[in-house]
């Protein structure tokens, strides 16, 4: 299958001197400008001039795996026939090339041409995703992690989400889902689009080229297989099992996440929920707006989800000094009274609605990357705000704009949604794109000074 690039709207130029902008959508994502909205004329400064920063979105499977999701964003911005890899292909069952992209979105692409790159939720680990590969030298020779400038992300789901068990992973045997969960109804409803596909608009294109799940390369039979058990869905090589826990600790084994000392790295992270009372970690949704309601629920469950049932245990899960664990059975849960013994704060249990704040950070633990805490303004309440594990980092402290370090703001009193996909013109929405040209901007500036010594 081949498609054609994208086309520069009519009437609008773009400024030579300011670096392009890649956005990556998350989960269940793909729709882009649709419902992205007006947010440019504020990453623009509101600017009376027709020329803006080029602002492109890429084209990548909503359900596809982190891997497959990398390699389709390196190809979207490069152009060619998408290639995920001959070992990973076999090893995944599927076919190692995709579809073919006639004209990239930026084919120049380099570390002497380098990208902005912003992603929300799934999208934001899809960029960090890539970088790893870029450095590994996937694609071949001439590939360096500089290729991007910088790296922004929302809401995204570095180290994992509990979400994605409540939904319907099993938590002793990822990537299994439960039958009758809503994991097991969305895996159905992705094989009813991917058997149709041939027939549907663009808006639901799954990217599945290489799975060969359409009509016209699956009999019925095969389709009926796959309804009553997903061999893409129960697999590791799709966005559910790339949520646990257990997928996360496997890529930082490995090294994603590593920052590289030439790019600039952001984060931003939202948060819906507050303690429940004065002990323990619960954590419930505070007043949000109505556009939250959807995900109060979702807030609740990840809120006062019990981490000692998992199998196997997260690396992140260490029992406080002189605490003893004794599993005599693997399938024996724990009350979650037991959680009191283990050591972590209130940012594995504060979440957005979808994933908790220490999640959203960044990748690794602040113990091993190099991070900067901005202090969120004063709480104008008595709620206990959740706060970073103090590891020998400077969280009170402006710091110069430094290159290979997260920088982590919090939004309080803000969901999964609040600042994308959708656009609603909130002022919230408004000061975030008005920073983050801001912030650009000020990179740009820097590219151009480091280029001209």
């Amino acid at each position: 299958m081949v498609y054609p690039g994208p086309q520069l709207p009519a009437g609008r130029s773009t400024d030579p001197n300011a670096v392009p902008l890649i956005i990556v959508e998350g989960f269940l994502g793909g729709f882009g400008e649709a419902i992205w909205g007006g947010f440019e004329a504020h990453l623009n400064g509101n600017k009376p001039s027709a020329t803006k920063r080029r602002v492109m979105f890429a084209d990548v499977g909503p359900v596809s795996s982190l891997h497959d999701r990398a390699c389709e964003l390196y190809f979207t911005i490069m152009g060619g026939r998408v290639d995920y890899g001959e070992q990973h292909a076999s090893m995944n069952g599927h076919a190692r090339f995709g579809r073919f992209h006639a004209r990239g979105l930026y084919p120049e692409w380099s570390a002497e041409k380098p990208l902005h790159f912003l992603g929300h939720s799934m999208g934001g680990v899809t960029i960090v995703a890539l970088q790893r590969m870029l450095k590994e030298g996937f694609f071949g020779r001439g590939q360096h992690p500089d290729m991007m400038l910088s790296v922004t992300t929302v809401c995204a789901p570095f180290r994992g989400s509990q979400l994605v068990y409540t939904l319907g992973e099993r938590t002793d045997a990822a990537p299994s889902v439960r039958p009758l969960s809503v994991g097991s109804a969305l895996a159905k409803f992705v094989h009813v689009l991917g058997y149709l596909s041939p027939l549907l608009p663009k808006s639901f294109d799954l990217h599945a080229d290489a799975r060969n799940l359409s009509f016209r390369e699956a009999s019925f039979s095969t389709f009926f297989r796959q309804l009553w058990r997903s061999e893409w869905a129960e697999s590791k090589d799709a966005t559910p099992y790339d949520v646990t826990f257990d997928a996360a600790d496997q890529r930082e084994a490995r090294g994603e996440g590593i920052t590289n000392e030439r790019t600039y790295y952001r984060s931003y992270v939202a948060c819906m929920t507050e303690r429940s009372g004065p002990s323990g970690n619960t954590h419930v949704p505070s007043s949000a707006p109505l556009s939250s309601i959807p995900l109060q629920a979702f807030a609740s469950t990840v809120g006062s989800f019990d981490f000692s049932v998992l199998q196997p245990s997260p690396s992140f899960l260490k029992f406080k000094p002189g605490q003893a664990h004794d599993r005599t059975s693997d399938s024996e849960s724990l009350s979650a009274s037991s959680m009191n013994d283990y050591e972590l704060g209130d940012e594995y249990w504060a979440n957005d609605g979808v994933v908790p704040l220490f999640s959203q950070w960044h990748p690794l633990d602040c113990s091993r990357t190099n991070c900067h805490h901005i202090p969120p303004p004063p709480s104008t309440d008595n709620a206990k705000e959740p706060t970073p594990t103090p590891i020998n980092k400077i969280y009170n402290m402006p710091i110069p704009l430094q290159p290979g370090l997260w920088y982590v703001k919090t939004l309080n009193k803000s969901h999964h949604v609040s600042i994308m996909p959708f656009w609603w013109a909130t002022q919230c929405q408004i000061e975030f794109w008005s920073e983050l040209g801001g912030w650009l901007r000020q990179l740009d500036l820097s590219a151009c000074e480091t280029e001209t010594v």
